[in-house]
């Protein structure tokens, strides 16, 4: 089946209301790296281990989460062949640790490259608090659509990625992350089995089950949080860039970061960079 530009444009995808507690902003908290330090009082109201409690901004990209949409064979989307390209997330206000909210995905854009080159589809997720309807935060992502191209829908060139600079970075910050790291993280609402059952991911090229890539996103938020917000949530405003390589569980993710709020993550073993063209922004 292919994709009709029109249906995938307007595809209704379900509101999707959360109720989430301390315990959900802990272990999000410690699924990406968070109290890894556990004499660092700056980390512990993260993990639930101090009050007042806080919520990590990246949560963000799991509450409200509209699970695999793109599975829906209504799509039109070869999803057995999408991967996760790019990812960005604004907070419009500290998250609480705890709380309602209500969220929406939206497809926002829809690029077609050709016939053999794939599609670029643009989603976005606005999550409110669900009794005042304050916006929270907004998370937007690219997917690559490898299996596509071709559909007879508009092309117009992708978005130019932030570059870094091409200077040593003014800082770096480590996050060892843990054999059993994804199947902690994926309590935040991701079984997908490619992170977590061997076989599967030998079906797919692996050797071994991968780290989610928002999970490594969220290794770097920590990193960002740590160097440029001293650990203040309410300081964090916004980062995006983009997934250039898949994470094991058990590397060392090293994010270098310059004065200006650029970034990128680099798995450490295999001197591989596995997100670039990162950019963050303090909260005005």
């Amino acid at each position: 089946m292919a994709i009709d530009y029109d249906h995938l444009m307007n595809y209704d995808i379900p509101e999707v209301r959360q109720t989430y507690g301390l315990r959900e902003s802990a272990v999000y908290a410690l699924s990406v790296g968070l109290g890894q330090d556990p004499l660092d009082a700056r980390q512990l109201p993260y993990v639930g281990a101090t009050n007042p409690a806080c919520a990590m901004p990246a949560l963000a990209n799991v509450l409200g989460h509209p699970g695999f949409w793109l599975a829906d064979p209504a799509t039109g989307v070869d999803a057995v062949r999408l991967v996760h390209g790019e990812q960005g997330m604004t907070l419009h206000r500290p998250l609480p640790p705890q709380g309602d909210v209500r969220a929406k995905t939206r497809v926002v854009g829809l690029i077609d490259k050709g016939e053999g080159k794939g599609a670029l589809l643009y989603s976005e997720k606005e999550v409110r608090d669900a009794g005042t309807g304050d916006v929270l935060a907004t998370c937007h992502a690219t997917i690559v659509l490898r299996g596509d191209g071709g559909f007879g829908g508009p092309g117009g060139p992708a978005k130019v990625p932030h570059q870094v600079p091409e200077r040593a970075p003014d800082d770096v910050f480590e996050t060892p992350t843990r054999p059993e790291q994804a199947l902690l993280y994926r309590w935040n609402g991701d079984p997908n089995p490619l992170h977590l059952d061997p076989q599967a991911a030998e079906r797919a090229g692996f050797e071994r089950p991968i780290l989610h890539g928002l999970c490594s996103f969220g290794c770097a938020a920590h990193a960002l949080l740590a160097v440029l917000c001293d650990y203040d949530a309410d300081r964090f405003g916004s980062m995006d860039a983009r997934f250039t390589a898949h994470v094991f569980p058990g590397e060392t993710l090293r994010t270098e970061i310059w004065a200006d709020g650029s970034f990128r993550t680099r798995a450490v073993e295999r001197d591989t960079i596995v997100i670039g063209n990162g950019r963050f922004r303090h909260r005005r």
